[in-house]
């Protein structure tokens, strides 16, 4: 009987033992992110995954997120595409309404209101600044 015990014991199971070594995986997400920043490196999930792997521990991209979300770092804006150089902002003929359009072309009309709005602002350089300017506001 106390063979039927012993075995039973060996094959139970049980809590198991931790290991010598418990990492905080959370803290080390934060360490390798404040060491990137402060080499002047943006810290990114992949990045950072790649670090920790190399020190043996395994952690999740979402994991990884989270932490850097809960630090401040939010992730970048994307770009959304096709967008037209005058703002999307087309002139019907006839009408005068302008309507938004999802056409890349430039007509003439565009191109010959871009040169009166460059030659009032004072010159191409003027125009591309205010323009930039702008384009900060914006976002």
């Amino acid at each position: 009987m106390s063979e039927k015990n012993d075995v039973k014991a060996a094959t139970s199971k049980g809590p198991k033992p931790k290991a010598s070594k418990d990492v905080n995986k959370s803290a080390e997400i934060r360490k390798i992110a404040a060491a990137m920043k402060a080499s002047g490196e943006k810290p990114r999930p992949v990045t950072i995954i790649e670090v920790l792997k190399k020190q043996g521990v395994e952690v999740s991209s979402p994991q990884v997120s989270m932490v850097l979300k809960r630090m401040g770092f939010r992730p970048r804006k994307r770009r959304k595409g096709g967008k037209l150089a005058g703002g999307g902002l087309v002139t019907t003929k006839g009408s005068g309404k302008a309507v938004r359009t999802k056409a890349t072309k430039i007509s003439i009309e565009d191109l010959v209101a871009a040169k009166k709005a460059v030659s009032r602002l004072g010159g191409l350089d003027r125009a591309l600044a205010a323009i930039e300017a702008l384009r900060q506001f914006d976002t």
